[in-house]
Protein backbone atom coordinates (compact mmCIF):
# COMPACT_ATOMS: atom_id res chain seq x y z
CA UNK A 1 0.00 0.00 0.00
CA UNK A 2 1.02 3.67 -0.66
CA UNK A 3 1.99 6.17 2.08
CA UNK A 4 1.91 9.30 1.40
CA UNK A 5 2.51 11.83 4.47
CA UNK A 6 0.35 15.18 4.46
CA UNK A 7 0.71 16.49 7.62
CA UNK A 8 4.04 18.56 7.11
CA UNK A 9 2.53 20.88 9.94
CA UNK A 10 2.20 18.75 12.90
CA UNK A 11 6.26 17.59 11.97
CA UNK A 12 8.68 16.66 8.86
CA UNK A 13 10.75 13.94 8.71
CA UNK A 14 14.79 14.67 9.39
CA UNK A 15 16.45 15.30 6.47
CA UNK A 16 19.46 12.73 5.68
CA UNK A 17 21.49 15.60 6.17
CA UNK A 18 20.79 16.80 9.39
CA UNK A 19 20.65 12.93 11.06
CA UNK A 20 24.84 12.62 9.22
CA UNK A 21 25.67 16.20 11.19
CA UNK A 22 23.95 14.71 14.27
CA UNK A 23 25.64 11.26 14.56
CA UNK A 24 29.10 12.70 15.61
CA UNK A 25 27.82 14.40 18.57
CA UNK A 26 25.92 11.03 20.01
CA UNK A 27 29.81 9.01 19.40
CA UNK A 28 32.80 10.88 18.90
CA UNK A 29 32.03 14.54 19.89
CA UNK A 30 30.32 13.25 23.17
CA UNK A 31 32.23 16.10 25.87
CA UNK A 32 29.62 18.28 27.58
CA UNK A 33 29.78 21.95 26.37
CA UNK A 34 30.28 22.89 29.20
CA UNK A 35 33.84 21.25 30.12
CA UNK A 36 36.99 23.35 29.43
CA UNK A 37 39.42 20.24 28.04
CA UNK A 38 39.61 19.30 24.56
CA UNK A 39 36.05 16.69 24.00
CA UNK A 40 33.90 19.64 25.70
CA UNK A 41 35.73 22.55 23.34
CA UNK A 42 34.62 20.13 20.45
CA UNK A 43 30.57 20.42 21.57
CA UNK A 44 31.04 23.25 22.07
CA UNK A 45 31.86 24.60 18.64
CA UNK A 46 28.94 22.66 17.01
CA UNK A 47 26.93 25.08 19.57
CA UNK A 48 28.08 27.80 18.04
CA UNK A 49 28.22 27.01 14.87
CA UNK A 50 24.36 26.00 15.32
CA UNK A 51 23.98 29.54 17.40
CA UNK A 52 25.02 30.73 13.82
CA UNK A 53 22.85 28.80 11.50
CA UNK A 54 19.85 29.50 13.41
CA UNK A 55 20.21 32.94 14.08
CA UNK A 56 21.18 33.23 9.83
CA UNK A 57 18.01 31.98 9.28
CA UNK A 58 16.31 34.76 10.90
CA UNK A 59 18.17 37.63 10.62
CA UNK A 60 19.51 37.72 14.12
CA UNK A 61 22.69 37.95 16.01
CA UNK A 62 23.72 34.78 17.49
CA UNK A 63 23.62 36.03 21.21
CA UNK A 64 20.41 37.05 20.28
CA UNK A 65 19.17 32.96 19.73
CA UNK A 66 18.83 30.86 22.93
CA UNK A 67 18.26 26.99 22.26
CA UNK A 68 14.98 25.59 24.29
CA UNK A 69 13.66 22.11 24.54
CA UNK A 70 11.06 22.93 21.98
CA UNK A 71 8.15 26.32 20.87
CA UNK A 72 6.18 25.55 23.56
CA UNK A 73 9.05 26.34 26.19
CA UNK A 74 10.04 29.00 24.29
CA UNK A 75 6.54 30.92 24.29
CA UNK A 76 6.25 29.85 27.86
CA UNK A 77 9.54 31.44 28.76
CA UNK A 78 8.40 35.08 26.97
CA UNK A 79 4.73 34.48 28.41
CA UNK A 80 5.91 33.87 32.30
CA UNK A 81 9.12 36.03 32.17
CA UNK A 82 8.10 39.12 31.02
CA UNK A 83 5.10 38.92 33.47
CA UNK A 84 7.86 38.72 36.31
CA UNK A 85 10.19 40.77 34.57
CA UNK A 86 7.76 43.98 34.37
CA UNK A 87 4.91 42.76 37.12
CA UNK A 88 5.68 46.61 38.34
CA UNK A 89 5.10 48.47 35.49
CA UNK A 90 1.50 46.68 34.28
CA UNK A 91 -0.22 43.49 34.18
CA UNK A 92 -2.12 43.54 30.57
CA UNK A 93 -0.84 40.77 28.10
CA UNK A 94 -3.02 40.94 24.36
CA UNK A 95 -2.48 37.89 22.62
CA UNK A 96 -5.25 36.41 19.87
CA UNK A 97 -8.58 33.97 19.62
CA UNK A 98 -6.06 31.85 16.64
CA UNK A 99 -2.91 31.44 19.01
CA UNK A 100 -1.56 28.55 19.59
CA UNK A 101 -2.49 26.48 23.10
CA UNK A 102 0.86 26.90 23.63
CA UNK A 103 -0.01 30.68 24.39
CA UNK A 104 -3.54 30.67 24.82
CA UNK A 105 -2.91 27.71 28.28
CA UNK A 106 -0.20 30.29 29.41
CA UNK A 107 -2.08 33.67 29.36
CA UNK A 108 -5.25 31.30 31.39
CA UNK A 109 -2.58 30.25 33.82
CA UNK A 110 -1.15 33.96 34.55
CA UNK A 111 -4.89 35.15 34.31
CA UNK A 112 -5.90 32.38 37.02
CA UNK A 113 -2.26 31.67 39.06
CA UNK A 114 -0.60 35.58 39.12
CA UNK A 115 -3.37 37.72 38.76
CA UNK A 116 -2.88 38.75 34.91
CA UNK A 117 -5.18 40.36 32.87
CA UNK A 118 -5.38 39.07 28.84
CA UNK A 119 -7.47 40.58 26.07
CA UNK A 120 -7.95 38.00 23.19
CA UNK A 121 -7.87 39.84 20.04
CA UNK A 122 -10.85 39.17 17.82
CA UNK A 123 -9.98 37.95 13.91
CA UNK A 124 -11.38 38.39 10.26
CA UNK A 125 -13.28 35.58 8.88
CA UNK A 126 -9.85 34.43 7.01
CA UNK A 127 -7.77 35.00 10.10
CA UNK A 128 -5.92 38.11 10.22
CA UNK A 129 -5.57 40.40 12.68
CA UNK A 130 -6.19 44.02 12.54
CA UNK A 131 -3.59 46.38 13.73
CA UNK A 132 -6.00 48.97 14.36
CA UNK A 133 -7.60 46.74 16.50
CA UNK A 134 -4.65 46.20 18.43
CA UNK A 135 -3.74 49.79 18.92
CA UNK A 136 -7.20 50.28 20.30
CA UNK A 137 -6.84 46.97 22.94
CA UNK A 138 -3.46 49.01 24.22
CA UNK A 139 -3.65 50.47 27.73
CA UNK A 140 -1.08 52.16 30.13
CA UNK A 141 -0.75 48.11 31.99
CA UNK A 142 0.17 46.49 28.78
CA UNK A 143 3.53 44.84 28.95
CA UNK A 144 3.54 42.40 26.19
CA UNK A 145 1.80 41.45 23.15
CA UNK A 146 1.96 38.00 21.57
CA UNK A 147 0.53 37.52 18.40
CA UNK A 148 1.72 34.48 15.98
CA UNK A 149 3.45 34.77 12.76
CA UNK A 150 1.65 32.21 10.38
CA UNK A 151 -1.65 30.11 11.71
CA UNK A 152 -0.86 26.29 12.53
CA UNK A 153 -4.73 25.42 11.29
CA UNK A 154 -5.15 27.30 8.69
CA UNK A 155 -2.27 29.23 7.84
CA UNK A 156 -3.00 32.99 8.03
CA UNK A 157 0.52 34.83 7.73
CA UNK A 158 -0.52 37.96 9.68
CA UNK A 159 0.91 41.48 9.39
CA UNK A 160 3.96 40.87 11.89
CA UNK A 161 5.36 44.22 11.25
CA UNK A 162 2.61 46.01 11.12
CA UNK A 163 1.09 45.08 14.48
CA UNK A 164 5.10 44.83 15.51
CA UNK A 165 5.05 49.20 15.04
CA UNK A 166 1.69 49.51 16.94
CA UNK A 167 3.20 48.10 19.72
CA UNK A 168 6.82 49.85 19.54
CA UNK A 169 4.74 52.83 19.25
CA UNK A 170 3.38 52.11 22.33
CA UNK A 171 6.41 50.77 24.28
CA UNK A 172 5.15 47.99 24.58
CA UNK A 173 7.52 44.19 23.80
CA UNK A 174 6.18 42.61 21.08
CA UNK A 175 6.40 38.61 20.72
CA UNK A 176 5.90 36.20 17.59
CA UNK A 177 5.24 32.49 17.54
CA UNK A 178 7.01 31.53 14.29
CA UNK A 179 6.77 27.86 14.71
CA UNK A 180 4.80 27.72 11.67
CA UNK A 181 6.70 30.10 9.58
CA UNK A 182 10.43 30.06 10.27
CA UNK A 183 11.91 27.87 7.41
CA UNK A 184 8.43 28.16 5.89
CA UNK A 185 8.27 32.40 5.06
CA UNK A 186 11.34 34.73 4.57
CA UNK A 187 12.06 35.91 8.38
CA UNK A 188 14.00 38.70 9.26
CA UNK A 189 13.80 39.84 12.64
CA UNK A 190 15.41 43.60 12.30
CA UNK A 191 13.10 44.29 9.57
CA UNK A 192 9.79 43.03 11.09
CA UNK A 193 10.68 45.02 14.60
CA UNK A 194 9.95 41.95 16.86
CA UNK A 195 11.11 41.87 20.31
CA UNK A 196 11.07 38.02 20.79
CA UNK A 197 10.94 35.21 18.45
CA UNK A 198 9.83 31.67 19.04
CA UNK A 199 11.60 28.67 16.78
CA UNK A 200 11.20 24.36 16.47
CA UNK A 201 13.32 22.27 14.82
CA UNK A 202 10.84 19.47 13.81
CA UNK A 203 8.88 21.76 11.70
CA UNK A 204 11.86 22.44 9.29
CA UNK A 205 13.39 18.69 8.90
CA UNK A 206 15.35 18.68 12.10
CA UNK A 207 14.95 16.72 15.24
CA UNK A 208 12.37 16.62 17.70
CA UNK A 209 12.88 18.11 21.74
CA UNK A 210 14.61 21.11 20.73
CA UNK A 211 13.51 24.63 19.71
CA UNK A 212 15.01 27.97 20.28
CA UNK A 213 14.00 31.84 21.48
CA UNK A 214 15.20 34.80 19.69
CA UNK A 215 15.59 37.50 22.20
CA UNK A 216 16.49 40.76 20.42
CA UNK A 217 19.38 42.42 22.58
CA UNK A 218 19.14 44.68 25.72
CA UNK A 219 15.87 43.55 26.80
CA UNK A 220 16.03 41.84 30.73
CA UNK A 221 14.04 38.68 31.08
CA UNK A 222 14.50 36.53 33.90
CA UNK A 223 16.12 32.79 33.74
CA UNK A 224 12.98 30.28 32.98
CA UNK A 225 15.18 27.15 34.26
CA UNK A 226 17.54 27.77 37.14
CA UNK A 227 20.77 25.76 37.60
CA UNK A 228 23.52 25.84 35.90
CA UNK A 229 25.45 28.69 33.47
CA UNK A 230 24.42 27.60 30.33
CA UNK A 231 22.59 29.76 27.71
CA UNK A 232 24.49 32.71 28.76
CA UNK A 233 22.88 32.13 32.23
CA UNK A 234 19.17 31.81 30.96
CA UNK A 235 18.57 28.41 30.82
CA UNK A 236 20.32 26.18 33.07
CA UNK A 237 20.56 21.98 32.44
CA UNK A 238 23.50 20.55 30.29
CA UNK A 239 22.81 21.29 26.58
CA UNK A 240 21.21 18.75 23.71
CA UNK A 241 24.24 19.07 21.90
CA UNK A 242 23.28 16.28 18.87
CA UNK A 243 20.06 18.02 18.77
CA UNK A 244 21.20 21.49 18.94
CA UNK A 245 23.62 20.45 15.85
CA UNK A 246 20.94 18.82 14.08
CA UNK A 247 18.79 22.56 14.25
CA UNK A 248 21.42 24.57 13.07
CA UNK A 249 22.07 22.02 9.56
CA UNK A 250 18.00 22.35 9.18
CA UNK A 251 18.49 25.86 9.49
CA UNK A 252 20.92 25.93 7.31
CA UNK A 253 19.29 23.84 4.58
CA UNK A 254 15.79 25.76 5.21
CA UNK A 255 17.63 29.43 4.66
CA UNK A 256 19.15 28.01 1.91
CA UNK A 257 16.84 26.15 -0.11
CA UNK A 258 13.87 28.71 0.91
CA UNK A 259 12.60 29.89 -2.63
CA UNK A 260 12.72 26.48 -3.93
CA UNK A 261 11.26 24.77 -1.02
CA UNK A 262 8.46 27.69 -1.22
CA UNK A 263 7.97 27.47 -4.92
CA UNK A 264 7.42 23.22 -4.87
CA UNK A 265 4.94 23.47 -1.50
CA UNK A 266 3.40 26.33 -3.37
CA UNK A 267 2.77 24.57 -6.99
CA UNK A 268 1.72 21.07 -4.83
CA UNK A 269 -0.43 23.01 -2.80
CA UNK A 270 -2.41 24.57 -5.60
CA UNK A 271 -2.72 20.96 -7.35
CA UNK A 272 -4.24 19.47 -4.52
CA UNK A 273 -6.97 22.50 -4.09
CA UNK A 274 -7.42 21.94 -8.22
CA UNK A 275 -7.84 18.61 -7.83
CA UNK A 276 -10.64 18.58 -4.82
CA UNK A 277 -12.23 20.98 -6.21
CA UNK A 278 -12.43 19.21 -9.74
CA UNK A 279 -13.40 15.85 -7.63
CA UNK A 280 -15.69 16.76 -4.64
CA UNK A 281 -18.70 18.77 -4.27
CA UNK A 282 -19.85 21.09 -1.30
CA UNK A 283 -16.28 21.98 0.34
CA UNK A 284 -15.10 24.91 1.72
CA UNK A 285 -11.58 26.94 1.89
CA UNK A 286 -10.84 28.03 5.17
CA UNK A 287 -8.38 31.05 6.09
CA UNK A 288 -7.07 33.28 3.32
CA UNK A 289 -8.36 33.06 -0.49
CA UNK A 290 -5.04 34.60 -1.47
CA UNK A 291 -2.96 32.03 -1.01
CA UNK A 292 0.31 34.79 -0.94
CA UNK A 293 -1.20 35.03 1.99
CA UNK A 294 -1.09 31.79 3.69
CA UNK A 295 1.39 29.13 4.81
CA UNK A 296 3.08 28.20 1.18
CA UNK A 297 1.99 24.22 2.57
CA UNK A 298 -1.71 24.87 3.49
CA UNK A 299 -4.57 23.97 2.79
CA UNK A 300 -7.57 23.77 5.41
CA UNK A 301 -10.85 22.34 3.96
CA UNK A 302 -14.59 21.75 5.20
CA UNK A 303 -16.64 18.77 3.87
CA UNK A 304 -20.05 19.07 4.33
CA UNK A 305 -22.43 16.47 6.23
CA UNK A 306 -19.16 14.56 7.12
CA UNK A 307 -16.58 14.06 10.06
CA UNK A 308 -13.35 15.32 9.79
CA UNK A 309 -12.00 12.50 11.96
CA UNK A 310 -13.95 9.91 10.04
CA UNK A 311 -12.70 11.11 6.83
CA UNK A 312 -8.76 10.86 8.66
CA UNK A 313 -9.24 7.17 10.00
CA UNK A 314 -10.53 6.16 6.64
CA UNK A 315 -7.51 8.21 4.35
CA UNK A 316 -4.74 6.67 7.34
CA UNK A 317 -6.62 2.94 6.05
CA UNK A 318 -5.21 4.06 2.93
CA UNK A 319 -2.21 4.90 3.97
CA UNK A 320 -2.62 8.79 3.58
CA UNK A 321 -1.69 10.62 6.97
CA UNK A 322 -3.83 13.99 7.42
CA UNK A 323 -5.02 15.89 10.51
CA UNK A 324 -8.55 17.75 11.88
CA UNK A 325 -6.38 20.73 12.82
CA UNK A 326 -2.95 20.99 15.25
CA UNK A 327 -1.45 17.79 16.25
CA UNK A 328 -1.59 19.34 20.11
CA UNK A 329 -5.35 19.39 20.05
CA UNK A 330 -6.05 15.90 18.58
CA UNK A 331 -6.55 14.29 21.70
CA UNK A 332 -9.61 16.97 22.63
CA UNK A 333 -13.31 16.56 21.26
CA UNK A 334 -13.68 19.92 21.56
CA UNK A 335 -14.26 22.03 18.21
CA UNK A 336 -11.33 23.50 16.98
CA UNK A 337 -10.63 27.24 18.26
CA UNK A 338 -9.26 28.67 15.71
CA UNK A 339 -12.57 27.85 13.28
CA UNK A 340 -15.05 29.39 15.94
CA UNK A 341 -13.36 32.39 15.99
CA UNK A 342 -13.12 32.61 12.25
CA UNK A 343 -16.98 32.10 12.61
CA UNK A 344 -16.85 28.37 10.38
CA UNK A 345 -20.67 27.62 10.28
CA UNK A 346 -21.39 24.59 13.12
CA UNK A 347 -22.67 22.51 11.01
CA UNK A 348 -19.72 22.13 8.65
CA UNK A 349 -17.01 22.71 11.51
CA UNK A 350 -16.43 19.26 12.51
CA UNK A 351 -16.39 18.05 8.59
CA UNK A 352 -12.87 19.77 8.44
CA UNK A 353 -9.49 18.37 7.40
CA UNK A 354 -6.24 20.11 7.13
CA UNK A 355 -3.48 19.23 4.63
CA UNK A 356 -0.28 20.05 4.55
CA UNK A 357 2.43 19.19 2.03
CA UNK A 358 6.49 18.88 2.39
CA UNK A 359 9.43 18.55 0.26
CA UNK A 360 8.74 15.11 0.05
CA UNK A 361 5.58 15.66 -1.95
CA UNK A 362 4.87 14.46 -5.16
CA UNK A 363 1.83 15.17 -7.84
CA UNK A 364 1.35 11.10 -7.69
CA UNK A 365 0.63 11.57 -3.86
CA UNK A 366 -1.78 14.00 -4.77
CA UNK A 367 -3.63 12.30 -7.10
CA UNK A 368 -3.29 9.05 -5.11
CA UNK A 369 -4.69 11.29 -2.27
CA UNK A 370 -7.42 12.67 -4.15
CA UNK A 371 -8.75 9.74 -5.78
CA UNK A 372 -8.89 8.06 -2.29
CA UNK A 373 -10.34 11.44 -0.34
CA UNK A 374 -12.93 11.63 -3.31
CA UNK A 375 -14.58 8.09 -2.52
CA UNK A 376 -14.18 8.28 1.15
CA UNK A 377 -16.46 11.74 0.92
CA UNK A 378 -18.95 9.90 -1.07
CA UNK A 379 -19.09 6.46 1.07
CA UNK A 380 -19.43 9.10 4.27
CA UNK A 381 -21.79 11.00 2.66
CA UNK A 382 -24.37 8.29 1.90
CA UNK A 383 -24.05 7.19 5.27
CA UNK A 384 -25.00 10.90 6.86
CA UNK A 385 -28.33 11.32 8.27
CA UNK A 386 -28.14 15.11 6.69
CA UNK A 387 -27.23 14.43 3.26
CA UNK A 388 -29.42 15.90 1.23
CA UNK A 389 -29.98 19.26 2.66
CA UNK A 390 -28.92 22.54 0.79
CA UNK A 391 -25.55 23.38 1.48
CA UNK A 392 -23.79 26.49 2.18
Amino acid sequence: MREVYLDYSATTPVKEEVVREMIPYYTEVYGNPSSLYAPGLRAKEGLTNARQQVADLIGANPAEVFFTSCGTEADNWVLEGIADQLKDKGNHIITTKIEHHAIIHTCMYLQKYHGMEITYLDVDEEGFVSPEDLENAITDKTILISIMMVNNEIGTLEPIKELAAVAKKHGVLFHTDAVQAAGNVPIDVKDLGVDFLSMSAHKIYGPKGIGALYKRKGIMMPSFIHGGAQENRKRAGTENTAGIVGFGKAAELARVNLDSHIAHSRELRQYLWDQIQAKIDLVRLNGPKDFDKRHPANLNVSFNYIEGESILLLLDAAGISVSTGSACSSGSLDISHVLAAIQVPMEIINGTVRFTVGDFTTKEDIDYTVDALAKVVDTLRKLSPVTGKEGW
